[in-house]
């Protein structure tokens, strides 16, 4: 029978069967992973997207039959530990998704492997730390805490210990934390607004703050407020949620990840039954709900309605605008825009609407620049991978330069950041790098 390669059916993703025994069985894995490395060391489409691939090519070509054969097993746990579950290679590069014959999801493969490997030996104390999101925000920033955290947590002295005890980069810059949260900052701001129903959505909608946004992005809520109220949209806060388990689920912890989902649909279903949308400012947040939730639990349809009312901000607001509700009477430009869709947006494939709003404002100039920007979660924190975080942006950091522009924005506020910091160490230049929100919020001059 002859190999195709590539297929015109849209690429179709099968649920995570995590709960399965023999999704833990070692050897059926080491089996999986010889024959997808094998089909990835044929093909080589994905080098340039992140260290899993170079880490893989590098490990056959230096293996004395320059084949898979001849990579020992025990290092394929190198591929896995650089892969951050960006979807990318999925969703951008192999032509051998599902339902290819050959049915290569390599992210999900790398999850497995994660699975396995945080089911064998747990995690280090640094990755149980940085993972644990609500308890890491609601201690630092803590009144107190926070101004000693943000006093201290740059010093030399301070970085070059947390280096050496906790395995955290000692040039990763820390968040710096907040009070009030962000959820506390929106309540204060609520407006009653009647819903007026366009197309998908119905006008009404609750905002998932997030662990990140929530305690080091506490100032979006002004900007989510204003935008969303000025284009006639009832918006309050959603209250007593989790983490979305995004963290967990790259740190392979799937028991956690079901604990967050235990507590967190409940809540959201509720909101969806009493006529709300969901929004999230973090892409990767969004995505939780919209996608790795619904493939780990298939058949719990309240994780179900919470994906249908789950929306990325620009999108809600996009679908207002195509149905002539989106207000585009606005007060200012923007300029010229270096914009860096982020990983986990780009993958709902719902289209570059970040771009298309934003593009709506007169005399604004926006270049899209296509690439990861390194950040991905801990891994440019991390000591052991942030220079390969830093490889991974140098190609964004270099079309921004290259664009000159008036503000560098991304959907994710930490590759944002990340951009730009590689930037102000490249040459010291530093751009503009406000959530896209805020920079709707500017134009319409609220």
């Amino acid at each position: 029978m002859s190999r195709k390669e590539g297929s015109l059916e849209a690429p179709t993703r099968h649920p995570i069967d995590w709960q399965n025994p023999d999704y833990y069985d070692h050897d059926k894995l080491m089996g999986e992973l010889e024959r997808v490395y094998d089909v990835c060391h044929g093909c080589r489409r994905c080098v340039s997207l992140c260290q899993s691939f170079p880490t893989l090519f590098d490990l056959v070509d230096e293996s004395d039959t320059m084949e898979v054969d001849g990579v020992d097993k025990a290092d394929y746990i190198k591929v896995v530990d650089h892969c951050y579950l960006c979807d990318l290679c999925f969703m951008t590069k192999c032509p051998y998704v599902p339902p290819h014959e050959w049915a290569i999801d390599f992210p999900h493969l790398m999850l497995q492997a994660k699975a396995q490997k945080f089911e064998r030996d747990g995690a280090r104390l640094r990755d149980r730390v940085l993972t644990n999101t609500d308890a890491m925000g609601k201690f630092a920033s803590t009144p107190g805490v926070s101004q000693l955290m943000n006093g201290v947590g740059n010093t030399n002295v301070f970085r070059v210990t947390l280096e050496k005890t906790m395995g955290v980069h000692r040039d990763a810059p820390l968040p710096h934390y907040q009070r009030p949260t962000l959820e506390q900052r929106a309540q204060t701001q609520v407006q009653t607004i009647p819903a007026t129903a366009v197309g998908e959505t119905s006008g009404k909608v609750a905002l998932f703050a997030t662990c990140f946004a929530n305690y080091t992005q506490s100032d979006l809520a002004d900007d989510f407020m204003k935008v969303f109220q000025h284009n006639d949209i009832h918006i309050e806060p959603a209250f007593d949620l989790l983490c979305c388990g995004m963290p967990k689920l790259e740190l392979g912890d799937l028991n956690s990840v079901d604990r967050m989902r235990k507590h967190n649909i409940p809540r959201l279903a509720e909101l969806v039954r009493q006529g709300y949308d969901l929004i999230a400012p973090i892409p990767s947040c969004v995505l939780m709900f919209k996608q790795e939730l619904p493939l780990m639990f298939p058949d719990d349809d309240e994780v179900a309605l919470v994906q249908r009312a789950f929306f990325d901000p620009f999108e809600y607001l996009w679908l207002r605008h195509k149905g002539g509700q989106l207000k585009t009477e606005f007060q200012g430009t923007l300029g010229k825009v270096s914009y860096q869709p982020a990983c986990h947006q780009r993958v709902q494939n719902f289209g570059p609407r970040t771009r298309d709003v934003l593009a709506l404002v007169p005399d604004t100039e926006i270049t899209t620049i296509e690439r990861c920007s390194g950040h991905d979660g801990t891994y440019a924190v991390k000591l052991e991978t942030r220079e390969h975080a830093l490889k991974i942006a140098r190609p964004v950091v270099r079309q921004v330069d290259q664009a000159g522009p008036d503000h560098h924005i991304s959907d994710c506020p930490m590759a944002a950041s990340h951009i730009g910091e590689q930037r102000k160490l490249a040459d010291g230049k530093a751009s503009h790098a406000p959530h896209p929100i805020s920079l709707l919020r500017q134009a319409y001059g609220l």
